[in-house]
């Protein structure tokens, strides 16, 4: 029968983050950020985290896009998030008696609490001083809430619980497996900025066709892989560039193709203007029909990139909904100056 703390989950975790430091402390984002400092458990229950992050999860951000236009994928529907709140590895049974006795100390949980704690984890109901005899046979696991805080982050209220060594957790709880993995990388992928290269450079004239493309270096894809080392389980979540969107910022402007969408063709999108294309139509690219004045016209560029993910026991690659990534930047256009003779 399951048993409620007397006081929030977020109420004990604070209460340890103020007397040490380990798994609870170093909870943040959906399973905390790397601590480089962390060092692995030992075999004898020793006091060393558990692993680089709370709840086990590491990530390898390598393959990460970079530059300071990087920014987030914004989904284009469905759901990618990963649940309210799961479970997940959080202490050797050192780590839990420190933690547990360090809220105790503070008396700031209520003697009722507490003594149902004591029972529960120290004498034998039904675990018994903290399962200290199988220091480097399994972890105790405990809730994780998704760090924005959607509805229901909180209704993961199962107490603390022990789960052995390549043994699976309760079926009926929430757990952290690749799936859940492969949405936390989702939200940690970074794509280069969708600035657009534009010939003619700096300023364009009305009715000239301006030529529009991105760096081919840059747009390529990207990955980042979120792992549990002591579950042995992992997910790589991989972002493609399929295509790229022109809006001209006015009304007064074509498009090329006319739906403004330029698709991804080799390794390009959009194809660079070389000398002798002047009188060629360019395969992506916008034609504005009225001057800008005094002012620009604020071009948007928006990538949409293709998301799927690996995982450990899955058989082939998973969809997880496309993302976007779009910004603006100003374009001048010119009247065509005539000479009257």
């Amino acid at each position: 029968m399951r048993r409620k703390p007397l006081v929030a989950a977020g109420a004990l975790a604070m209460a340890a983050t103020l007397l040490l430091s380990g798994p609870v402390s170093a909870r943040t984002g959906h399973g905390g950020t790397t601590n480089g400092d962390a060092t692995g458990p030992t075999k004898d229950g020793g006091d060393g985290s558990l692993t680089a992050t709370a709840g086990g999860i590491s990530y390898d951000e390598s393959k990460n896009g970079s530059g300071p236009k990087s920014g987030i994928i914004a989904p284009t529907g469905g759901d990618y998030s990963p649940p309210p709140c799961w479970y997940g590895p959080a202490y050797t049974p050192a780590q839990f008696k420190k933690e547990r006795e360090a809220v105790w100390s503070v008396d700031s949980t209520g003697s009722q609490w507490d003594l149902e704690q004591r029972k529960r984890y120290v004498d034998g109901e039904p675990y018994k001083n903290f399962n200290l005899d199988k220091a480097g046979k399994g972890y105790w696991w405990t809730e994780f809430p998704n760090e924005t805080y959607p509805p229901g982050w909180d209704k993961c209220k199962e107490p603390t619980f022990w789960v052995d060594e390549n043994e699976p957790p309760p079926a009926d709880i929430p757990a952290i497996d690749p799936e859940i993995l492969a949405k936390l990388a989702y939200a940690r992928i970074r794509v280069p900025g969708t600035k657009v290269k534009l010939a003619p450079e700096g300023a364009t004239k009305v009715n000239l066709p301006t030529w529009a493309w991105l760096d081919g270096a840059e747009f390529k894809p990207v990955s980042v892989t979120a792992r549990v080392d002591v579950l042995n389980i992992e997910a790589t979540t991989t972002a493609e560039p399929i295509s790229l969107k022109i809006d001209p910022g006015t009304s007064d402007a074509e498009t090329y193709p006319a739906n403004g969408v330029c698709d991804l063709v080799g390794d390009k999108i959009g194809t660079p203007y070389a000398k002798g294309k002047s009188k060629e139509t360019p395969p992506c690219g916008v034609k504005y029909l009225r001057s800008s004045g005094d002012g620009t016209y604020p071009l948007k560029a928006t990538v949409t990139w293709k998301i799927h993910w690996t995982g450990t026991g899955v058989n082939g690659e998973k969809r997880l909904p496309d993302g976007e990534f779009g910004a603006e930047q100003d374009v001048v256009v010119e009247e065509v100056q005539s000479i009257n003779r």
